[in-house]
Formats: structure tokens, sequence, C-alpha cells
């Protein structure tokens, strides 16, 4: 009789039995054992029943290994389910998740590395401290990029210096030479990067806003606005998109995420290549990178880990990684696996994933949050005229410094 899955809908569960050091015992009997595995993924677009597809043909694989699968509605539910769960002794045994929720579990101590369940370096990098990894990629992306409209551009440019130039020749009438989003801090730091500068210390937690990297790239961004006036004077997430949509700009950086939307404008006519490198500095802009995580709770007995081990490893196979390319255009985890035929063949993949190997990941500190806050308002004042680089730099780091104390 074929096993199926138990897919439970709500957080509505069962609690089995917690053993007397706090542990979750597995249900097993010869050798069985049942693992129960919360995941993010969605009706609509097809995810979960890819997954539980996985799952199906895993148990068929492995027959003394029952997996249940309980969907949660959205990311912060998860989050929020989970923590809560772990406070009343009882959590799943493995996480697939966004890499966001890292940061938060991590800081309450609710997983555990998982650089016993597989060769990290065999994967896109991934959630790392002294202590170990804590999360492995199931797929990668959520990274700024550079796409152009190829009916305006022929060769996209390499360098800034080819950008500004291109963008000074391209911008006339009410067509921008360049668009982006101008008012929000993820889209100045894949800049920080190409000047060489981090937001954070070698510690990751110790703000490093107040620095010559970063005045030089507010003096960049400004210069595009002010000085070479090839974006427009003020554009916000949806003016950039509309812009470029409507073929009045040649050039947008946007994320992975926009591609479906512009492949069905543009057809073959958009292209997708790599943030120009920093002329003056010889370095590629580094935007962030993020995607889909496996996480393994804390607390789970030696049984139940060796079936994670076997469950992930399946998971992220060349086979599995494919599969979510195929079907999804996700970019995979698993190095290995960039080689994958779609990959390859698909100009928009492949310039999507040629932008993701200079990408960093994103930080998943708490104190992230308040380099956002200390970076945001400063920003919008430079574009303005309102500061000059130097001033916002200090009062970036002036503001993410007490923020940070704030959450202490």
């Amino acid at each position: 009789m074929k096993k199926a899955i138990l897919f439970l809908l709500t957080v509505l569960i069962s609690i089995p039995f917690i053993s007397a050091n706090g542990t979750k015992e597995a249900t097993a009997t010869n050798d069985n054992v049942s693992i129960e595995m919360w995941t993010k993924e969605g009706d609509a677009d097809g995810t979960l029943q890819w997954t539980m597809g996985l799952v199906e043909k895993f148990m068929a694989e492995n027959p003394t290994i029952t997996v249940e699968v309980v969907k949660k509605t959205t990311v912060d539910e998860l989050r929020e389910d989970f923590q809560t769960a772990s406070l009343a002794g009882y959590t799943p045994d493995l996480l697939w998740t966004v890499s966001d929720h890292a940061g938060p579990f991590l800081t309450a101590d609710l997983i555990q590395s998982v650089d016993q369940f597989v060769d990290l370096t065999k994967f896109v990098e991934t959630v790392k401290t002294a202590d170990g990894s804590w999360a492995v990629p199931m797929s990668s992306g959520n990274h700024l990029m550079l796409l152009y409209n190829k009916d305006l551009v022929s060769n996209p440019p390499t360098t800034t210096d080819e950008l500004i130039k291109m963008g000074m020749e391209l911008t006339t009438g009410d067509q921008y030479g360049l668009v982006y989003n101008q008012t929000e801090p993820f889209w100045l730091v894949p800049w920080l990067g190409g000047f060489g500068g981090k937001v954070f210390a070698a510690d990751g937690v110790t703000p490093t806003l107040n620095t010559k990297e970063m005045i030089d790239t507010l003096q960049f961004v400004s210069d595009l606005k002010n000085k070479h006036k090839i974006v427009p004077s003020e554009c916000d997430y949806n003016a950039a998109d509309t812009l470029f949509k409507e073929g009045k700009a040649a050039m947008i950086i946007n994320g992975d995420w926009s591609l479906g939307d512009y492949e069905k404008v543009f057809g073959d006519k958009l292209g997708v290549t790599r943030i120009p490198m920093v002329s003056s500095t010889k370095k590629w802009p580094a935007p962030y990178t993020a995607g889909i995580y496996l996480m393994v709770p804390k607390g789970i007995d030696e049984a139940k880990a060796n079936a994670v081990a076997k469950l992930v490893k399946y998971f992220t196979s060349k086979e599995v990684q494919y599969s979510q390319v195929n079907d999804f255009n996700r970019l995979p985890g698993l190095l290995a696996a960039y080689d994958a035929p779609k990959l390859q063949e698909s100009s928009i993949l492949k310039g999507s994933s040629y932008q993701l190997e200079v990408g960093t990941p994103m930080p998943t500190v708490l104190e992230m949050r308040a380099v956002w806050d200390g970076i945001k308002p400063e920003l919008a004042q430079v574009l303005a005229g309102n500061l000059t680089p130097v001033e916002a730099a200090g009062l970036m780091q002036a503001s993410a410094e007490a923020g940070i104390a704030a959450q202490k």
C-alpha cells in the first residue's frame, strides 16, 4: 500500500512524546522513523505540489522514513509558529524557509549547525559564523542585476565609465539611460561593494558606514543624478519599473523576481547581465543574495537527525536542483548544478547566474535592521543635495549605532 504524506494545513498538530532530556523522540518501530518538515512553499505557483512530489519520491526510495509536511501560509507565520513551538518544547525536524529567518533563529539559539549534514563547500555561500554554518542553500537568488532593452542597448556597459557615457547618450527627451529604486538602501549596497566597502566589520555586527568607501559610493550615486543626469530626478520602485516597461528607460537595476514580468513585455529583447564594474576600483558591485534554505532545529534525536540528513541530501541532489531550474527558473544552491542545460541555454538565467557569482549573502543578524534605518534617510538627503556624502556617512553610522543600542 502506497505510503501517504501527512499534509497539515494548520498549526493544530499533535504533540509527540518529549523525553526527559528535552529532545523529541523519534516515532520508531523496527527502525522506522517519522520526521516533520515545515515549508513556506505555496499553491499558486505550483511549488508546494512540486515539494510534495519530491517528498513522495523520497519516501518511496526510503521506505523506513515517513515525512510529514506542514505548510505554513506565509514566511512570517512559519517564523512566528516555530518560535512559539520552540518555547513550548516542541519543534519540527526540518525547516524549508527563507534565509532571513536564520538571524532570529540563531539569536534565539533554535537551530543547529548543518555542517554535519552536508559538505557546505559544494554550495553557494551560506549563513556562517565563527561557530559553523547554519543553513543549507536549496536555491539562491533575490539579487539585483542590470537589465536592458536590446532595442536601445546592443552591447551593455561593463564598467561605470561606460555606463555613464552610454547613459548620457541615451538620456534624451522623456527617455533615461538608467532607472532604479533610489529610495531603498538595498539598491545602494551593490555599489558599496564595488567601492570596496561593507556595512559590517569582520565580526558581522559592528556597522562600518562612516568610511571612505561609503563616502565614495554616495558621491557616485549623487553624480549619476545631479552631475551626469542619466537617472530621473526622483524615482522609486514603481516609477523605475513603469519607465522600463514603457521603453522610456534603456536600462534598469532590478531583482531576479522581476524577470518573469519583463520577459512577457520584451521577449527576446530583454538583456540580463552584471551591474557594471566600478572603473576606479576594478571591483564588481556586490548585490545581496538570499534564497530558500534548509535549517535544522535543535533538540532532534539521532534517529531523526540521520533521516533529516538523508532528506537534505536528496533535496540538494543534482537531479532535484536541475528540477527547480527547469520548473521554476530558480538558480540552484548546489554549485555543481550550475551546468543545468536550461541555465546554460537561457540568456536570462545565465545572465542572472553571472551576477550571482559576485553577490554576497544578505546579513541575517538583527543589527541589519538598524543599518537599513540608518542609511535610508541620509541617502535621500544626499540625492536631494541637502547633505554632502561626508556628512551623510557620519550620520548613518551614528544612527545605526543608536539603533543597535536600542535593541539591547
